[in-house]
C-alpha cells in the first residue's frame, strides 16, 4: 500500500506542505488614482500569491509597467513607484511561483505592443493545453520571453486576423483549455474573462462609478468599493467609456467552481458566489464534528486556516475552543535552514504550543487539509511535547489523492500522503491517537447540497475524486512529475 517512508525521513519543507494558489488579479477603469487603487486591491489579494507583484497602467497615450519580486507592500506602498504608473486605468497581479523560483520575466501582468495598440494581461489559473499551444507557436516562429502560459494568450491575440481587439481576444479564448480568470487592459478597454466552468473566481465591482474586476470581494472591501456581481462562468466582460458589456462566446454549461476556494484559498471575509467563505468553513467543521466526534477536552485549530472549521467543530460538539497553537506572522519563506537539526526546528518559527492550554488535555487538532503530511507530523509532536494527554487529528476536507492542473501548486501524486497511505497508516505516520477527514458528501452538505451529484458535480473537486472537469491535453505523453513541474513553472 505505502512505501517505507517515516516521519524522520521527511524533508520538513513547511512551505512545501501547504497548497498554494498561484495568482490573484485586479483591474480598474476610469479612476484618476488607478495605480494606487490597484495596489490596495493587490494588498487584499496578497494571500493568493506572495512572491511577486505587478501593475500596468495606461494614461491615454502610453502604458507603464512596474513588476517586482516580493510582497506588494515591499514595492507598491511608496509614492515614487505609484507616480511611475500614471493613468486612469490599470491592471495588477500577485503571483506565487513554484519550481525554479520567481524570475522577473514571468511576473505579470505581461504586456505587448500589438497591431492596433498595447495589451496587458494578468491571469489566475492554468491552461491545460498551454504547453501544447506554446510548442506549436514556437514551431511557427513565435519568440517567447517567459515561461508563463499567459504569454500564450498574448501570442494568440497577436496572430488573430479579426478586425476588433475584443474579437481577437475571444478567438484566443476559444483555443485555450483549463482554468482561467483573466483581466486585460487595452488602449480603450478593460476586459475580464472567466473559463466556461468558472473554476477560478472573478467578481465585478464599482467605486464611484468606476468599474472594477478582482479575484475576490475582499479586494473591493479594502477600497470601499461596491460589489456588483460575480462574473459568470464563460462570460467576457468588456468595460469602456460606453459602460459594461457582457458577452457569452461559449455554449452554456453548468458552473463548477473550485471547492478549494471555500476550503482554503479565498480569504475568510470574502463572499464567493453568494456564500460567505467564513460561514462555509465553519459549516465544514460542524459536518466534521457530526461525522467524526472525539472524546476530548479542548478543540485547537492549526492557525490560521483551520480556525473557522475548528469553531464550527467546537460549537457542534460542545467542546471548548482554545488557541493552543500561536502563529508567528512575521516569518518569511527565505529563512535559511542549513542543517537537518535546524530544519526540524523550523516549524517552531511559525507555530508554537500554548502550553497552558495543552498540558494534560485531550485535544482535537483541526486543520483544513493535508498534502505531504510533514507539517502535521511536527504539529502533533509539538502537542506531545507541550504535555497533551491525547491528540486527535481532524481534517475539514477529504483526503487529497490527486494532483491539480488548474492553478493550485500540488506535488505529483506519489508525494501526496493520502495517495500513498490508508487512514491507519497516515495516523501512525503522524503519531496521532486518531485521524479522520471530512467525507466528500460531508463537504457538499456543508455547502448546502445533500450530496455530491456524481452525474453533474456542483464543484471542481478532482483533488479528492480524480474527476477532472476538462481535457488535460498537456498531460498526455508527459509523466505526472514532468507535467507538474512544467505547469508549475508556467503558472
Amino acid at each position: 500500500m505505502s512505501s517505507p517512508l517515516t516521519a524522520r525521513d521527511c524533508d520538513f519543507d513547511l512551505d512545501g506542505d501547504r497548497l498554494r494558489e498561484e495568482c490573484g488579479v485586479f483591474g480598474i477603469f476610469g479612476h484618476p488614482d488607478a495605480a494606487a487603487i490597484t495596489a490596495l486591491g493587490l494588498h487584499a489579494l496578497q494571500h493568493r500569491g506572495q512572491e511577486a507583484a505587478g501593475i500596468v497602467s495606461f494614461d491615454g497615450q502610453r502604458f507603464q509597467s512596474e513588476r517586482r519580486q516580493g510582497l506588494v507592500g515591499d514595492h507598491f506602498s511608496n509614492s515614487a513607484t505609484i507616480e511611475r504608473l500614471p493613468g486612469s486605468s490599470a491592471v495588477g497581479h500577485v503571483r506565487y511561483s513554484t519550481t525554479g523560483g520567481t524570475i522577473l520575466r514571468n511576473v505579470q501582468p505581461l504586456f505587448a505592443e500589438l497591431d492596433g495598440g498595447g495589451l496587458a494581461v494578468a491571469h489566475n489559473g492554468n491552461l491545460t493545453n498551454g504547453l501544447t499551444l506554446r510548442r506549436e507557436l514556437i514551431r511557427d516562429g513565435a519568440i517567447c520571453q517567459s515561461t508563463s502560459d499567459t504569454e500564450v494568450i498574448l501570442h494568440l491575440v497577436a496572430r488573430s486576423r479579426r478586425p476588433r481587439v475584443i474579437d481577437r481576444f475571444i478567438e484566443s479564448l476559444r483555443q485555450i483549455e483549463g482554468a482561467y480568470a483573466l483581466v486585460a487592459l487595452t488602449n480603450k478597454k478593460l476586459i475580464g474573462a472567466r473559463d466556461p466552468l468558472g473554476i477560478r473566481p472573478l467578481v465585478l465591482g464599482e467605486l464611484n462609478g468606476c468599474p472594477i474586476l478582482a479575484s475576490e470581494t475582499c479586494a473591493l472591501d479594502i477600497i470601499g468599493a461596491k460589489f456588483v456581481r460575480d462574473v459568470e462562468n464563460g462570460e467576457v466582460v468588456v468595460i469602456s467609456r460606453e459602460g459594461v458589456q457582457s458577452l457569452r462566446p461559449f455554449p452554456a454549461q453548468r458552473m463548477r467552481p473550485c471547492i478549494f476556494e471555500y476550503i482554503y484559498f479565498a480569504r475568510p471575509d470574502s463572499i464567493v458566489h453568494g456564500r460567505s467563505v467564513y460561514d462555509a468553513r465553519k459549516a465544514m467543521g460542524a459536518e466534521l464534528a457530526r461525522e467524526a466526534p472525539a472524546d476530548a477536552d479542548v478543540v485547537v485549530p492549526v492557525p490560521d486556516s483551520g480556525v473557522p472549521a475548528a469553531l464550527g467543530y467546537a460549537q457542534t460538539c460542545g467542546i471548548p475552543f482554545e488557541l493552543g497553537i500561536i502563529r508567528n506572522h512575521y516569518v518569511g519563506r527565505t529563512f535559511i535552514q542549513p542543517t537537518q537539526a535546524i530544519r526540524e526546528l523550523g516549524v517552531r518559527l511559525k507555530h508554537n504550543a500554548n502550553r497552558s492550554v495543552i498540558s494534560g488535555k485531550r485535544i482535537v487538532l483541526i486543520d483544513d487539509s493535508i498534502v505531504r503530511g510533514t507539517t502535521s507530523v511536527k504539529i502533533v509532536q509539538m502537542m506531545r511535547d507541550a504535555g497533551a494527554a491525547e491528540v486527535h487529528f481532524r481534517i475539514s476536507s477529504p483526503p487529497i489523492t490527486h494532483p491539480d492542473y488548474y492553478g493550485i501548486d500540488t506535488p505529483e501524486r506519489d508525494k501526496l500522503l493520502a495517495a500513498r497511505m490508508n487512514l491507519e497508516e497516515m495516523r501512525d505516520f503522524m503519531g496521532a491517537d486518531s485521524l479522520a477527514f471530512l467525507s466528500v458528501d460531508g463537504t457538499y452538505r456543508a455547502m448546502g447540497y445533500p450530496r455530491r451529484d456524481d452525474a453533474q458535480p456542483q464543484f471542481t473537486d478532482h483533488c479528492f475524486t480524480g474527476d477532472y472537469p476538462t481535457r488535460l491535453t498537456d498531460v498526455v505523453g508527459e509523466s505526472a512529475k514532468q507535467q507538474l513541474s512544467l505547469l508549475a513553472e508556467a503558472g
